[in-house]
């Protein structure tokens, strides 16, 4: 799906499952694999989505 722009009810949908795997501890790399999309379009869309990105490295 790379390279498409994603809009209407399929950015809706696709922005709602990017944010819950994020929120549910995935790393943005993880779900872009997931969704098949992009690293930057999958962050765009977890902004979008109101998704607080977490600082790089994990946990500490």
């Amino acid at each position: 799906m790379t390279g498409r722009p994603i809009t209407g009810t399929t950015r809706i949908h696709v922005r709602s499952k990017a944010a819950r795997l994020y929120i549910e501890g995935c790393t943005i790399k993880s779900v872009a694999r997931q969704i098949g999309y992009s690293y930057g379009t999958t962050r765009t869309l977890l902004i979008e989505a109101g998704v607080r990105i977490r600082a790089r490295g994990g946990v500490r």
